[in-house]
């Protein structure tokens, strides 16, 4: 009877023992090898180049029925074009001096002056296919950025697009002072061509 009971322990531990290696065959616990992953996806690139900013193309522009509102902190590019929140707008009816043209930089901090700590209101008026705008900007008293503009005598009206809007607030001679601005209304590109001609004849 107890041969038989110690029998019965030596087979049931056997069979134990073989049961635990079979586990130990399946599952190697020696095994470092790193297990596979799902490669990760490499991830989107967020510093992609700048695009060029391009003039406004009135031509392929496209008058809104009502004006869409932006307001904030001007940054300002030249004497007729500010960026708010990352939006660039030309100032509504007016044509001022590029920078590298007589009066450019002058009227370039003219509109700085105007809009230092300042929150600008726009109310975009025109987008052309490319998205650019063209706003007409108000100051919080009011004022018009355009109007102002043009007061100081550093842009003039673009009677194309302005109406006339702004011609009374021509000062006297200015069309003379900013040549190229009255050019550039006028379809007489040549005087363009002739003024960095002779630009880069200068030494």
């Amino acid at each position: 009877m107890v041969f038989g009971v110690v029998i019965l322990i030596v087979v049931l531990f056997l069979i134990v023992r073989s049961g635990n290696g079979d586990v130990d065959d399946v599952i190697d616990r020696n095994d470092t090898s790193p297990r596979k992953t799902k490669p990760k996806k490499p991830p989107s690139s967020t510093n992609r180049p700048p695009r060029k900013v391009r003039r406004f193309d009135g031509r392929s522009a496209k008058h809104l029925r009502e004006p869409r509102i932006l307001t904030g902190a001007a940054w300002i590019t030249d004497g007729g074009t500010v960026t708010i929140k990352k939006t660039q707008i030309r100032l509504f009816g007016i044509d001022a001096p590029e920078l590298n043209h007589p009066y450019g930089v002058k009227a370039k901090w003219a509109l700085h002056q105007l809009c230092k700590g300042q929150e600008i209101r726009a109310e975009i008026v025109d987008v052309d296919e490319y998205e650019r705008t063209v706003a007409k900007c108000y100051l919080p008293d009011g004022r018009d950025l355009s109007a102002e503009m043009v007061k100081q005598g550093l842009a003039i009206d673009w009677p194309k697009y302005s109406g006339k809007k702004y011609s009374h607030l021509e000062v006297a001679g200015i069309r003379k002072k900013l040549f190229l601005a009255d050019a550039r209304q006028k379809g007489r590109m040549h005087v363009w061509t002739q003024f960095e001609a002779r630009k880069e004849k200068r030494p």
